[in-house]
Order: structure tokens, then sequence, then C-alpha cells
């Protein structure tokens, strides 16, 4: 029987929100590792096929006990009415903006984006009729000049991967709330601990589990939020008859990392200041870009937005490829990897992988030079992390 948080504290929902116990009263969340259900009588099955009672379950696609409890406990923190969890982050991405969209439909997105997502909104939404503008994320004018009276969504980072432009919300999401438009946020960088999406306007929030959520590496993982209508009127009818339903194991594994979420997240924001703040100046370094830090041209935005600069930052090294990925060989404790909110450091150079496909022009535009580097803070300690990367840096 799940309890009425509604007064709680974000720590306390993430440890208890949406809990179902069984008869046998358990402290962790069982596993229903079940792909079906059965039901008393054949008039008992007809009846749940007809309308799912509270609590109820017909097929792991369609919804799971355990997948349930992380449902209910990450919109309790998020703050939304709902959510459905799905297979990966990029199964989250497709689901909210494919199930709402028709041909002939009208999209507003930034630019600034993950390849994947890129992929999506050209490739898969173009070849079926939906009509995508792009604009520079960070420019109200462009978003202005590109929202007609007819679109149907907007779409943006709210802060953008790799660079980390922060992108004002509150502005975006009355520009799309004035013509009717929902407002599609990928929150990833955000993370669940400095959101405020829906109070800045966010009608559906996606995120991509795999990061923050788990944040040990073990296992991929998405979420869609939003309003009981959208997410089972609109997305569940999607996502149940394309197969991209969440594991229970893996909902169980999110569950585990939602309960120590906010430690670790604020622990990771506090080091990557303090990398930020160590790397400014650099002589081997063209830029440090951070949103925690005054220089980061959206820092006002950031605060107001998150309170806090994320666990994410980036910089370029002089030289280009040859210099970062000297750099990157000579690092002892960080990590490379394409992951990121991990517990361990991880440096990514995304001009060769991550967002290695794009064409340069769009590089170019994005800041994505043969010199960035993007780091995800670890757990680890920041003191070791900043003389890691000083150790980096001397190499090139």
């Amino acid at each position: 029987m799940t309890k009425d948080n509604s007064n709680w504290k974000s720590r306390t929902k993430a440890v208890h929100s949406g809990t179902r116990r069984s008869q046998y009263g358990e402290v962790s969340e069982a596993i229903f590792m079940t792909q079906g259900f059965v039901y008393e009588t054949a008039e008992a099955a007809e009846a749940r096929f007809v309308q799912l009672g509270e609590d109820e379950f017909i097929y792991a696609r369609y919804g799971n006990p355990t997948v349930a409890m992380f449902e209910d406990r990450i919109a309790a923190i998020e703050g939304t009415e709902d959510a459905f969890a799905c297979a990966s982050g990029m199964a989250a991405v497709n689901g909210a903006l494919v199930s709402m969209l028709r041909a002939g439909d009208h999209v507003v997105s930034a630019k600034a984006l993950f390849g994947s997502c890129l992929y999506i909104l050209e490739e898969i939404l173009g070849r079926y009729g939906v009509d995508v503008t792009f604009v520079d994320g960070t420019d109200l004018d462009q978003w202005k000049a590109a929202i007609r009276p007819d679109t149907k969504a907007v779409f943006f980072e709210s802060v953008s991967n790799p660079a980390l432009e922060v992108i004002d919300m509150k502005s975006v999401s009355d520009l799309a709330h004035a013509v009717g438009a929902l407002v599609v946020v990928d929150n990833v960088f955000s993370t669940p601990v400095f959101s405020r999406a829906t109070e800045l306007g966010a009608d559906v929030i996606v995120y991509s589990t795999t990061k923050h959520i788990d944040g040990q590496g073990r296992a991929l993982g998405g979420v869609v939020l939003g309003s009981k209508e959208f997410i089972r009127g609109t997305l569940e009818p999607y996502m149940k008859h394309t197969g991209a339903a969440m594991s229970p194991f893996t909902a169980w594994i999110m569950l585990k990392g939602l309960e120590t979420l906010d430690l670790r997240v604020r622990a990771q924001a506090a080091t990557a200041a303090a990398i930020a703040k160590a790397l400014e100046g650099h002589p081997k370094l063209e830029r440090v870009v951070y949103p925690g830090s005054p220089s980061h041209p959206q820092y006002d935005l950031c605060q107001a937005q998150m309170g806090s600069g994320g666990t994410m930052v980036a910089y370029e090294i002089k030289g280009g490829r040859d210099a970062a990925f000297r750099f990157m060989n000579a690092l002892e404790i960080c990590t490379i990897s394409n992951n990121l909110g991990d517990a361990k450091t991880i440096v990514t150079h995304p001009a060769t992988t991550t967002h290695q496909r794009l064409p340069q022009e769009q590089k170019d535009h994005l800041g994505i030079t043969y010199g960035l580097i993007r780091m995800s803070a670890g757990l680890e300690d920041a003191q070791d992390l900043i003389d890691d990367v000083l150790r980096g840096l001397d190499a090139v």
C-alpha cells in the first residue's frame, strides 16, 4: 500500500515513495521477475483487460509491480502526476516525441543535442512527415521566430551535451504554451536533484536513467514523466505496443539508485565545481566551461534554474585532437568512456566518439572542437582528481 508523500522532502521521497510490500513485509523492494500474471477466473481476466484496477497488472510490457514502484518514486521526486519507465534513455526520447506527433505536425528543437536525439528528429520524424525547425537554443529571438501557431511541440536539453549551454526553460515554455505546444525537455544534465522543470513549464520530462539515477554503470534505462493524461493516454499505448518497457530487474537497480541519488549528485557537483575552479586560466586550455562558474555566459540563468552548476565540466585543450589524446592517455584515475553520471569520473572526446557523425559545420557551431573534453565528475576525492587532470595536462 502506497503512502501519502505530498509533504515529504525530496530525499525522503527518493527512499520511500511508491513502495509496494508483499505479504512477507520485505525491507528492500521485491523484484517481480514475471512476464505475465494469473487470474482467478476467466471473468476476472476479461474484466482486467476491459479496465485495470488499482495495482493490477496484465503483462510486463504493459506494467509490473517493481517497475511501477520506480515510476511512482521518480514521479514523486520530479513532481509530476505520472511516469513511464523505458528500456533506455533513447527509447524514452523516441517514445515521448513519436507518440504525440503525426505527419504534418511541426516541432521546434534546439540544435545542441546528443547525436541520437538529432537522428530521431532529423531522420525518423522527418521520414514520416513531421516538419522540424532547429534553432540556437540560447537565442530567444530564434525561438520566437520559429514557433508557429501550428507548432505541436518544442524539444531541448535543459543543459546541452557536450557544450553545457543552459536553455531558458521558463521563457521557451511561455512561448510554446502561447500557441498550445507541449514542452519536452531532456533533463539528464540537470538531474532530478537540481530539476525545477515542472515549475519552469516543462510538460514532458525525459531522463536517461542509465546516467545519474543508476549512477554506477550497471544498466540501461529511461523514463518519461508528465501528466497522467499524457503518460497513460498518449505515451503508454505507443510504448506498450512497440515494446520499449523497462525490465523488472532494471527497475529494481534504478530504485536502489534513487536512494542515494541526492547524496551522490551533490557530491559530484561539488567536485565538478572544484575541478572547474582549479582549471580556470590554465595555460594549456583554451577555455573551461562549467555552468556553475561566474565566467559561464548563462551563469545567472543556471543558478536560477538549478541552483548548482551540475556534475559536468568541459574544457578545450590547446593543440586539438593529438593534444587531447595525449591528455586522456596520461590520466591515471579518470576513466575514458562515453557514459556520464557514474560514480567513476569519466572523460570523453565528443568530436571522435559521441558526436563523431555530426557534420563539421554543426560541430563548429556547437563548439565541439577536436580539443574539447567532456568530464563527468565522479565520487573520488576531489583533490586526487584535480591532481590527475593537472598531470594529464603536463603530458600535453
